[in-house]
């Protein structure tokens, strides 16, 4: 299925001609629950992995302090299929009980001992240059993000990215190793296939010059929008330029770097000193309560069917410290070069 950003609520380049030049092109990803293939542009889909390529694995400390209690991907599996049940005997029943004595027996037994040893990592996402738009090094169609999943130095996962050619895999890895435990079930993508969309994205409020800031802020440059207009909106124009007109929320490659609640930092290469930009982003939600006019036109007619129990544009069952992003950067020199990651 495709889906159709709406147009912007205003033409903000109409109102300040000086963001004209500063457009980028972002693609939303879209990414809704599905069955991906090796061969599938996805999240937490199979990937098109050598069978003579070990699987990677994370070798650093792990600290048990953090999860007193962890499962395996199989056991979050059967707590996110109990927790559809639940919906759906609440639905039927208001009265009836969240968890039945059963199903809280079960989900205790899932658990598992805190595991001391290398973690194998976990797929997060495969884009395919075919299908969606990204920096990748000449000889590479393919770019697969895995990672660990447990909080590192930052309270999130710790990726790595692997390039390759898709064309020189001809024996694929059938069953890769999965974590013994993960910190979080969060931290465990549901399966969701994409479908990329281009839209148009402006910097960040934060990252414009001070003569444009104080433009955005001028309340007469706004003058020919009649106020009832963007008090649809937002509560002030400057809401409405940050939620509505400048980018995207959700799953997307490229574009501008979103900063919110910190505010921009430099982001050099650490191998070259280039700076890095934007290669995808990685989001807790589609949308949220304040930038509801970028939900696809499709998903206010014929809202895609999700379990029963979960949110609304919480498609991936992901969430990067409490509704966060986590965006990783590349260095356009060399997508080789090592990546950064940036929370907001």
């Amino acid at each position: 299925m495709s889906f159709t950003t709406p147009p912007r609520p205003f033409d903000v380049t109409a109102l300040f001609p000086q963001l004209a030049p500063l457009a980028r092109t972002a693609t939303r990803l879209h990414p809704r629950p599905g069955s991906p293939t090796v061969h599938d542009s996805s999240v937490g889909g199979p990937l098109l992995w050598p069978a003579d390529e070990p699987w990677p694995h994370c070798d650093e400390p792990h600290d048990s302090r953090v999860a007193p209690v962890v499962h395996s991907p199989d056991g979050i599996r059967l707590f996110r299929r109990g927790r559809a049940a639940a919906a759906q005997r609440l639905l039927l029943d208001p009265e009836a009980p969240w968890w039945t004595p059963e199903e809280r027996q079960t989900w205790e037994l899932a658990g598992r001992p805190w595991f001391d040893g290398p973690i194998a990592l976990l797929p997060v996402a495969q884009l395919y240059a075919r299908d969606v738009p990204f920096p990748c090094p000449p000889d590479a169609d393919l770019l697969q993000v895995l990672w660990c999943p447990f909080d590192h130095e930052m309270a999130h996962p710790k990726t790595a990215l692997f390039w390759r050619s898709s064309a020189t895999v001809t024996d694929v890895l059938d069953t890769p190793p999965e974590p013994p435990i993960v910190q979080l079930d969060c931290y465990l993508p549901e399966p969701c296939l994409f479908s990329p969309e281009q839209v148009t994205e402006y910097p960040n409020p934060r990252e414009l010059s001070k003569e444009l800031r104080d433009q955005l802020d001028d309340m007469s440059r706004w003058a020919t929008i009649d106020p009832a207009r963007y008090d649809t909106y937002a509560d002030d124009p400057g809401d409405l330029y940050l939620n509505n007109l400048c980018h995207a929320p959700g799953w997307k490659t490229g574009g501008w770097t979103r900063w919110d609640p910190t505010d921009p930092v430099d982001r050099p290469c650490p191998e070259c000193g280039t700076e890095e930009v934007p290669l995808l982003t990685i989001a807790s939600s589609e949308w949220d309560g304040g930038n509801e006019t970028w939900i696809p036109e499709e998903e206010q007619t014929n809202p895609t069917p999700l379990p029963l129990g979960t949110q609304a544009g919480d498609f991936t069952e992901i969430d990067i410290v409490g509704g966060h992003n986590l965006q990783l950067h590349v260095c356009p020199v060399s997508p080789d070069h090592p990546h950064i990651e940036l929370v907001q």
